[in-house]
């Protein structure tokens, strides 16, 4: 068996159910890797804020990262250990792309997730519906994002975008790559688009993180389920892929263990870890 000592996890259609809950034997399986002194984290495209108490307030959990790589937070002290946020001019620049399109636009800064009124109220449908509840509670209204831009251009993690359809997604995924060439685009969700500052991946944050526990790839193990954990599932030493996973996952994949609606994060953990 190896050494593993650091797991990352993803969140949605990983450790959570579609539910949304984490059934008791993947809570248990998570709960006795803490107690064994290895580093169990969410590494989630969410904000620090957005990540679910549910997993944050497990005993031994002290780490999350955030925001697809480009935020890691120590959860006892407040201190974030990997900050990897866009260049001003690139951050500026994509949003004025976004802004003229048609989607559910969220801006992800200093852990916390920001829109317009506006935004939400016009585009809400486009969400899919047992993740709404989420995005109400999370997302922070400002009345003036220009404002929001110009006072924290220089903190901005990431971008995320829900389109109506595939094709609008598409179509602006081509646009951003074309106007600002190297940025990070991934999806988690059919039509969905989040963009990070280049080389910024849950792997780039993942691997950074183990460095700074002295830990090497091979003592690392990633599980996930769509486009956005390709690369920590390429950059750990052990990378799993959910069985709900999508193909592309398990193409890349080391092994693939169960889905998320039959505990397929404790199979893991039990399998590999334990």
């Amino acid at each position: 068996m190896q050494d593993i000592r650091l797991v990352a996890l993803d969140l949605d259609g990983t450790v959570f159910n579609d539910k949304k809950e984490i059934t008791p034997r993947t809570l248990a399986a998570i709960r006795t890797a803490c107690e064994r002194g290895v580093a169990v984290l969410p590494a989630t495209g969410r904000t620090a804020s957005g990540v679910p108490e549910a997993f944050t307030a497990i005993p031994g959990v002290r780490y999350a990262l955030t925001s697809n790589g480009a935020s890691v937070v120590d959860l006892q002290t407040g201190e974030q250990l990997v900050n990897q946020p866009f260049k001003t001019e690139d951050a500026l620049k994509i949003y004025d792309i976004l802004e003229g399109g048609a989607g559910m636009m969220s801006i992800f800064i200093g852990g916390k997730s920001y829109t317009t009124r506006e935004n939400a109220e016009q585009h809400m449908d486009m969400v899919p519906e047992n993740l709404r509840t989420y995005f109400r509670t999370t997302r922070l209204e400002v009345a003036d994002m220009h404002k929001t831009l110009r006072d924290h251009a220089h903190e901005i993690e990431k971008y995320s975008m829900i389109y109506a359809t595939e094709a609008e997604r598409d179509a602006a995924w081509h646009e951003v790559l074309a106007a600002c060439p190297g940025m990070e685009l991934t999806s988690s969700l059919p039509c969905n688009m989040e963009i990070n500052a280049p080389g910024v991946t849950k792997g780039s944050g993942l691997m950074a993180l183990a460095r700074t526990l002295g830990l090497n790839r091979a003592q690392v193990m990633a599980v996930g389920d769509s486009g956005n954990d390709c690369a920590m599932i390429e950059a750990a030493g052990l990378g799993v892929a959910m069985g709900n996973a999508t193909d592309d996952i398990k193409k890349i994949a080391d092994v693939t263990t169960d889905d998320n609606n039959h505990d397929g994060v404790a199979a893991a953990i039990e399998n590999y870890v334990l």
